[in-house]
C-alpha cells in the first residue's frame, strides 16, 4: 500500500508540474508576419515598443527560406526593397546574403502569434511582428 501511495504521488507530481504555459506552440513559425511595432532605446531608458504604420512583412517558408518585402537586416518600416535569406527554427536565427554582414545570425523569438527580431545595435533594437 505504501508503494502504491508513493507511485500515485509521483504520477500526480508529474501530471501537475507539466504546464502548457511554458511554451506556446499554438502558432507555427511558417507563414506571413506583419511588422506592428519597433523598439529602439537611444540610451534614455525607454523600455517600451511603439506602434508603426508599415506594410513590411516576413514570410517563413517550410523549406527554411525567409522572404521580406523590405530589408531583412534593417529595422526600417519600408516595404519597397525585397530581400531574402534562410532561417533555423531550432536556433531561432536567420541570415541573408543581402545584409551588410551576410554571415551575421539575426536572432528572433516567437511567442504564439508574436515574433520579435533583435538587431545589432549599441542599445537594444527590436522589431515586433504579428502573424497574419
Amino acid at each position: 500500500m505504501k508503494n502504491l501511495s508513493y507511485f500515485l504521488s509521483v504520477i500526480g507530481f508529474i501530471f501537475f508540474s507539466c504546464s502548457n504555459d511554458d511554451v506556446d506552440s499554438s502558432t507555427e513559425l511558417v507563414g506571413k508576419w506583419e511588422l506592428i511595432e519597433l523598439f529602439a532605446d537611444p540610451g534614455d531608458g525607454n523600455t517600451e515598443f511603439f506602434s508603426v504604420e508599415s506594410k513590411k512583412t516576413l514570410t517563413f517558408k517550410k523549406n527554411g527560406t525567409l522572404i521580406s518585402n523590405g530589408n531583412l537586416s534593417s529595422m526600417s518600416v519600408d516595404s519597397d526593397n525585397s530581400s531574402s535569406g534562410s532561417y533555423s527554427a531550432s536556433e531561432s536565427t536567420f541570415t541573408s546574403p543581402e545584409c551588410p554582414d551576410p554571415d551575421y545570425n539575426y536572432s528572433f523569438e516567437q511567442n504564439g502569434d508574436i515574433l520579435i527580431i533583435d538587431y545589432p545595435c549599441i542599445e537594444p533594437c527590436r522589431a515586433k511582428y504579428k502573424k497574419e
